[in-house]
C-alpha cells in the first residue's frame, strides 16, 4: 500500500514539474501569451489611373501599420496588413475583397477609389466589415446610406464648399463672383459638383462655365475646354482631377491666356504638380487634409523616421492619419471583447476629437454622422512649394450630411 502511495505522490509530482517546466522549458509562458494578429485589408490602386496618387497613399497606410505594431499594436496584438492592387477595377476589387472577408477573414479595410468604395457600399454594409476609404464622397458620411464606412478626410462636397467660403469672403471684385468647374466625366470627378453650385449660388456667386476634362488627358485634350472658358472669364475655377489632368488643364490655360484663380481638389494637387506643370503651377490652390511633408507638428516628426527624412507627397501624410484613427477604434473594440467588424464600427462611432498628433483637424465619429470634420487645409503654390495658407472650417450642417 505504502510503495502505490509513494508512486502516487512520484507522479503527481513530476505531473506538477512539468507544469511549470524545467530549465529547457522557460520560454513555453512566452510563446503562450503571443496574441493573434489582427488582420486588415488593404485595396488601393497601384497599377490604375489614379496610381500615381494610390501608391504614395498605400506607402503612408503602411508606414502607418508598422507605427503602430512598434508601439505595442492593439493591446498587445499585432496587425498583419494585407495589401492588394485594385487598378481602379471594380471587378479586380470585388474579388480581392471576396478572398479578404471570407477566406483571411479580415476585420477591417483600409480601401481606396470612389468607384470600388461605391461598388462595395451595400455589401460591406452586409458583411458589416468597416472600409477606412480614401474615396471621400459626401454619401459615405452618411450613416443611413454607408453605415460601415469611414475615412479621415472631410467629404469633397464640403471641401469645396469650404473653397467657396473663403474665396467669396476674400473677393475683392465688383459685382458677384464667377465660378466655373471642371471635373471628369467620372465618378469621383462628378461628385461634389451639384453641391458645389448650389452652395455657390446660396453664396452669391455667378456659376458660368462646367467642362469635362478626362483624368488621362494631356495638355491638347484640354485645350477645347479651356479655350471655352476663358470666353466666359471666371474669377474662380475648380479642377476636379488628379495631379497629371491638373497639371495639362493649367499648362493650357497658360498657353491659352486663360487667367483665373483655380482651386483644386484634394488629389489633384500635390508636390509633382509643379514637377509636371512647370510655372504653370505657379499661385494654384490646393485642398488637403493632412500637412505636407516637413510641416511642423508632432506626427510629421514620425513620419519623417519612418522614411528616413525622405520628402514624401502630401497623400502618404492621409494614409499614415487613416492608420491611425482605425487603430484607435481596434483598440477601444478589442478592450471591450471579442474585435468584429461590428464592435469597430460601434467604437469608432464613440470617437471625439482625436488629435492626430497635429497631421489633421481633429477627427470624431457618431453614429449619426461620419463626417471626421468641417475642415481643409488650404495651401497654395508659392515659389514652387505648397505653402499653407489657412485651415478653413464650415459649420457641421444637418442639410449637408450626405450630400
Amino acid at each position: 500500500m505504502r510503495f502505490f502511495k509513494w508512486l502516487a505522490v512520484v507522479i503527481a509530482l513530476a505531473a506538477f514539474m512539468a507544469g511549470c517546466g524545467g530549465d529547457g522549458e522557460e520560454k513555453a509562458p512566452e510563446a503562450a501569451a503571443v496574441k493573434e494578429p489582427i488582420k486588415i485589408g488593404g485595396m488601393i490602386d497601384l497599377s490604375g489611373p489614379t496610381s500615381e496618387v494610390g501608391n504614395p497613399y498605400a506607402d503612408g497606410v503602411k508606414a502607418g501599420m508598422a507605427y503602430i505594431n512598434d508601439n505595442g499594436g492593439i493591446n498587445g496584438r499585432p496587425i498583419e496588413f494585407m495589401l492588394e492592387d485594385t487598378g481602379y477595377k471594380t471587378e479586380r476589387g470585388q474579388d480581392i475583397y471576396n478572398r479578404f472577408v471570407f477566406q483571411e477573414k479580415v476585420v477591417a479595410i483600409q480601401g481606396f477609389g470612389t468607384a470600388v468604395s461605391q461598388d462595395l457600399k451595400a455589401q460591406i454594409a452586409t458583411d458589416k466589415i468597416p472600409n477606412f476609404t480614401a474615396s471621400y464622397s459626401a454619401d459615405l458620411t452618411d450613416p443611413a446610406q454607408a453605415p460601415y464606412n469611414f475615412f479621415i478626410a472631410t467629404d469633397y462636397s464640403t471641401q469645396l464648399r469650404c473653397d467657396l467660403k473663403w474665396f467669396k469672403d476674400n473677393f475683392k471684385g465688383e459685382g458677384a463672383p464667377k465660378v466655373a468647374f471642371v471635373y471628369p466625366d467620372h465618378p469621383y470627378g462628378k461628385t461634389p459638383i451639384a453641391a458645389g453650385k448650389e452652395y455657390a449660388l446660396e453664396l452669391g456667386y455667378e456659376v458660368v462655365g462646367e467642362e469635362n476634362v478626362s483624368l488621362g488627358a494631356k495638355e491638347a485634350d484640354a485645350n477645347p475646354a479651356i479655350i471655352r472658358l476663358k470666353e466666359l472669364t471666371p474669377d474662380f475655377t475648380w479642377i476636379g482631377g488628379t495631379t497629371k489632368s491638373t497639371a495639362a488643364i493649367i499648362k493650357s490655360a497658360k498657353a491659352n491666356g486663360f487667367e483665373t484663380n483655380f482651386f483644386v481638389n484634394i488629389w489633384g494637387c500635390d508636390e509633382d504638380l509643379v514637377r509636371l506643370a512647370g510655372d504653370a503651377a505657379e499661385g494654384v490652390y490646393s485642398n488637403q487634409a493632412a500637412a505636407v511633408y516637413g510641416a511642423d507638428v508632432p506626427g510629421m516628426k514620425i513620419i519623417e523616421k519612418y522614411t528616413d527624412g525622405k520628402p514624401q507627397m502630401t497623400h502618404f501624410s492621409r494614409g499614415f492619419t487613416s492608420a491611425l484613427v482605425m487603430a484607435e477604434g481596434l483598440k477601444i473594440a478589442d478592450a471591450q471583447g471579442e474585435l468584429t467588424g461590428e464592435a469597430l464600427k460601434t467604437a469608432l462611432e464613440t470617437l471625439t476629437d482625436v488629435d492626430t498628433m497635429g497631421l489633421t483637424p481633429k477627427i470624431s465619429f457618431t453614429p449619426e454622422d461620419h463626417r471626421p470634420n468641417m475642415g481643409i487645409l488650404l495651401y497654395q503654390v508659392q515659389g514652387g512649394k505648397l505653402v499653407l495658407v489657412e485651415e478653413v472650417s464650415l459649420e457641421r450642417r444637418a442639410d449637408w450630411l450626405g450630400k
